[in-house]
């Protein structure tokens, strides 16, 4: 039966086949209500336990950096553009997501069963999109109270101030990227658009970046500032937080009043139209949330990362660009791994963006001190790390299912190490170029430590492919300690240990260098202990390709 036809007032039975539900789900219901009820208490009583903590002393640290009056003109002038750039993170990630989910989304019974019976669609779709609504209403509320507390910490503006400001931003803002989403989720051309123009979304995402940070340190423009708040809604929610800090925005009651009125306008427009979803889409959308589900339960990050990819990057047709095949069999890996960034452009601009953020923390570690410089550091190579897994997609990809190896003229081991060679040159060459402003400041030293990074890094990648199956029975040993079980931070380890072994090995030899000075031996160090880490690393993917084979 097609979705025009599926439903007419005489052949209606959507009462009755909705109660029949309602009857058979009863127990199903109250199962799934207790665990969501253990799982919420368990959440409270971690973040009771140890958020609280983190929260009070971040608070206090917070008002006391926000007491010295440069740091607080500093935040004042971030505002406009910063404020923006929250708003445009958020319009990104509700179309990006509407891709995979959507903010109708059924389960996957109900779309294959469900909605091919005589019921009426507005009944069985309605009540998802506005639970979707309900969650991210509160959501924004959260983060309303969240926005006044920190004005009035920062002493910005008082607490009530604070959250009369931020509140048309937290009810309005979460309801518009609803109501794009839905647009996304029911029409596929639209959902086309979105996969074309994200790379441009991302790069007015880092524009916006600097913008704000070249605020901060005393270079704002007004102009443009006053364009970004007039812009859209994005800016419109934005102005009254800004007049609340003190900041020029005269004229926010007209922008508030343009915000809801366009806010609820959509709103009801979107309720409307939300039964009009394609059950083509609803059938995808389901089955992608089903597979994330089950493997998020069962920690196979991996597998979750996929489908949601799978999801995000269909466009209809792939790429196929091409390279001169090699001669040689020893290149043939470097070859098909060059082929494939060359087909998925987006994971090198991914990794040139996590690069640059990468550099640009380093630049804050130089001028810090003390543990502030040792976090900066970290955070720093952490970035980088990821800048380098994006290129190490290939070597994923071979790992997951070892009989796409069969192509290849090598052992598996060996096959595994030739995958760390694009990753390692490519992150070396991207690392290069956002080396060049800091040699351009006098710090040559840059142009050399900050490729030699993307060595491990890269070898650090290959390790994290072939380490095997998620050990979720890590989480289960038992560990009992005076501070609680610590079977959760052994899985955690042995999940990240890759990234732990490599960042907290460069930490210490960046420390260092940042300490004692870029000398010809602190150099020369730094360059033995990283091509020291690249050695044990590709020593340890190799045993772990080996083993993975066997089983």
């Amino acid at each position: 039966m097609s979705e025009e036809t599926a439903w007419t007032a005489e052949y209606d039975r959507t009462s009755e086949t909705l109660r029949w539900l309602r009857d058979k789900r009863r127990g199903h219901r109250s199962k799934r209500n207790r665990d969501l009820g253990v799982i919420g208490y368990s959440l409270v009583l971690l973040a009771g336990g140890y958020g609280t903590t983190f929260v009070y002393r971040f608070a206090q640290r917070l008002e006391h950096v926000a007491a010295h009056g440069d740091v607080l003109e500093a935040i004042r002038r971030a505002l406009p553009a910063g404020l923006v750039l929250l708003a445009l993170c958020l319009a990104v990630i509700a179309a990006r997501d509407a891709l995979w989910r959507g903010p109708v989304i059924v389960p996957a019974p109900a779309a294959a069963w469900l909605l091919s019976q005589p019921v009426d669609r507005t009944r069985v779709l309605r009540p998802y999109f506005r639970l979707t609504a309900g969650l991210a209403v509160v959501g924004g509320v959260l983060c309303t109270v969240a926005g006044g507390v920190l004005l009035r910490l920062t002493g910005l503006s008082s607490l009530g101030t604070g959250l009369a400001a931020c509140l048309p931003a937290g009810l309005c803002l979460p309801l518009l990227a609803v109501v794009l989403a839905l647009q996304v989720e029911r029409r596929t051309s639209l959902g086309a658009r979105v996969r074309t123009w994200t790379p441009y979304a991302v790069l007015l995402l880092v524009v916006l970046v600097a913008q704000t940070g070249w605020a901060a340190t005393g270079h704002r423009l007004p102009v443009l500032e006053q364009v970004e708040l007039w812009s859209g809604p994005w800016g419109w929610a934005a102005q009254p937080v800004v007049h609340a800090a003190g900041g020029s925005a005269s004229g926010w009651p007209v922008a508030v009043t343009l915000l809801v009125v366009l806010t609820a306008v959509a709103a009801l427009y979107a309720h409307a139209v939300s039964a009009t979803v394609p059950t083509r889409q609803l059938r995808a959308r389901a089955a992608t949330a089903t597979t994330v589900a089950s493997v998020m339960w069962s920690v196979e990050l991996r597998a979750a990362k996929l489908a949601v990819s799978e999801a995000l990057g269909h466009n209809g047709h792939a790429s196929r660009r091409q390279l001169p095949m090699p001669r040689s069999k020893y290149l043939v890996v470097i070859w098909r791994d060059a082929v494939a960034l060359l087909r998925a452009p987006g994971r090198v601009g991914g990794a040139a963006l996590w690069t640059a953020a990468a550099a640009a923390i380093a630049g804050l570690a130089a001028s810090l001190d003390g543990g502030s410089r040792v976090a900066a550091v970290v955070m720093a190579l952490v970035l980088g790390y990821l800048a380098v897994g994006r290129l190490a997609e290939s070597a994923r990809l071979e790992a997951d299912d070892l009989r796409r190896s069969s192509w290849s003229p090598f052992r598996f081991a060996t096959l595994m190490l030739h995958h760390a060679i694009v990753p390692a040159g490519l992150g070396a060459v991207l690392a290069c170029l956002a080396a060049v402003p800091f040699a351009l400041n006098g710090a040559a030293w840059a142009l050399l430590l900050m490729p030699v990074c993307a060595l491990p890094f890269a070898a650090a990648s290959v390790v994290a492919a072939v380490r095997g199956p998620v050990r979720s029975e890590l989480l289960f040993i038992g560990i009992p300690t005076p501070f609680g079980d610590l079977s959760f931070f052994v899985f955690l380890f042995w999940y990240a240990a890759p990234l732990l072994i490599s960042v907290t090995t460069l930490s210490f030899a960046l420390e260092a260098v940042l300490t004692h000075g870029a000398g010809v031996g602190a150099l020369a160090c730094i360059v033995l202990v990283a091509l020291a880490l690249t050695a044990v690393l590709l020593l340890g993917a190799s045993h772990l390709a080996k083993k993975l084979r066997r089983h």
